[in-house]
């Protein structure tokens, strides 16, 4: 039996946040691939049920994404310049251009992340060392990216909350930017997949996200093993 990814988050951000509640999607065994027309439909249909929601609001002025403004704006980050993944992609999901097709396990979490006005992220487990945790960075981490095409190696600004594992920084800014060293490809089979909320969203709104998003990667995947945890 695997043993889960053991995924923290620490004190300082429990402090700077107290209202953050947290879910995780472990799964194995996934097929991944280009996306496809089923994939594209489901961000069709997110994007029909974010408009549908908001009903001719702005994005940012959802409670929920409104939590994550103040929250960005607590650490130091400016949130209209540097904003945080769901909102990042509701106004994508809003303009002429619609939401990128990226590959079906992106497509897919996307799709939830837009529907749900939740942030939510995906990591190859195959590429990350040790455990992952929330943490305020001392500014030290190195961080890969890419710049003019080019891979570079970052950090982060001290305060800052950022997701890391053994070997650095895997996204910055909370939910900001994931970095190319975990990020899902084609080839990846293993993935976490963590969604994160503030208050005002309740646990079960997250919960609903969360199931939604196994189900659809079971229907992808059909003999992938999929489990559903709280982070401590």
């Amino acid at each position: 039996m695997t043993t889960p990814l053991k995924l923290t988050v620490s004190d300082e951000v429990r402090t700077l946040a107290p209202g953050f509640t947290h879910l995780a999607v472990e799964a194995h065994g996934l097929v991944n691939g280009a996306g496809t027309e089923e994939s594209s439909a489901l961000l069709d249909d997110a994007a029909r049920r974010l408009a549908a929601r908001l009903d001719g609001r702005a994005p940012h002025e959802d409670p929920h994404l409104a939590a994550w403004r103040e929250a960005y704006a607590a650490f130091g980050a400016k949130p209209s310049r540097t904003r945080n993944s769901a909102e990042a992609l509701a106004r994508r999901a809003l303009s002429d251009g619609g939401l990128p097709r990226i590959n079906l396990l992106v497509d897919l979490y996307n799709a939830v992340s837009v529907a749900h006005l939740i942030p939510v992220g995906g990591e190859d487990t195959d590429r990350i060392a040790g455990g992952m945790r929330l943490v305020r960075a001392t500014g030290e981490e190195p961080f890969a990216t890419v710049a003019g095409g080019e891979e570079v190696i970052e950090r982060p600004e001290p305060g800052e909350v950022v997701w890391c594992d053994d070997e650095g920084v895997t996204c910055r800014r909370w939910n900001w930017r994931q970095g190319v060293r975990t990020r899902l490809t084609e080839e990846s089979v293993n993935a976490v997949f963590l969604l994160e909320g503030l208050a005002p969203l309740t646990r079960e709104a997250l919960e609903a996200a969360g199931t939604e998003l196994a189900e659809s990667l079971q229907k992808l995947s059909p003999g992938a093993r999929i489990t559903v945890h709280e982070v401590e």
